[in-house]
């Protein structure tokens, strides 16, 4: 598969507003921080036109109260990825119902995702459950701010997706390991850059 990019579209932060709306009425009880991520979330880059979410919890025994909530609203919860990720829970959401395409609303430990679920066309959001005392909380926050305030660093970035947007990728985890060295670099620089900065 090729990775398709669409240039900044000023309406991806109207979406993200619209999905943390939804979102609020769903976790709001939890007392939730509800961030836009990903590269949708700066101005000027261009992006999968999928919104990446970010929903902080107050604490780690709040990660499996989501599933169930989430579930119930029409998000798909990729179980499959707590092993390698336990300090996250990740759901998805399409553009329509998954049962509409004949989805399950889980992807439990020891399944494989079905192939239908790598079409990317049908997804709206990725969604990241995260306690804002983790460290990839402020991995993820400090990346963004950095690529925000930091034109160079995103003018790099952006002459790097177009290149990986030539080449072709068994699915969306193979094509995040080509930006893996370029991120874990920048990351590092952004979290200095972070920390100093809210001192």
């Amino acid at each position: 598969m090729k990775v398709a990019f669409t240039s900044y579209n000023p309406d991806w932060k109207e979406q993200f507003l619209t999905l943390k709306q939804e979102l609020d009425s769903v976790l709001g009880h939890l007392d939730v921080q509800i961030e836009h991520i990903g590269s949708t979330s700066v101005e000027g880059l261009s992006a999968k036109p999928i919104i990446d979410i970010m929903i902080g919890l107050k604490s780690k025994q709040d990660l499996d109260k989501l599933p169930v909530l989430m579930k119930q609203r029409g998000y798909i919860y990729y179980e499959i990825y707590n092993e390698d990720m336990p300090y996250r829970r990740f759901f998805v959401k399409l553009d329509k119902a998954p049962e509409e395409y004949g989805f399950p609303t889980q992807i439990t430990l020891g399944e494989t995702v079905p192939e239908g679920l790598h079409n990317h066309d049908i997804r709206i959001a990725n969604i990241h459950a995260i306690a804002t005392d983790d460290e990839n909380w402020t991995r993820h926050i400090a990346f963004r701010d950095y690529l925000r305030t930091h034109p160079l660093v995103k003018q790099a970035y952006q002459e790097l997706k177009q290149e990986l947007s030539q080449m072709e990728w068994k699915d969306g985890n193979h094509y995040n390991s080509g930006k893996d060295s370029f991120i874990k670099t920048e990351e590092a620089k952004a979290i200095k850059w972070f920390l100093h900065k809210n001192k």
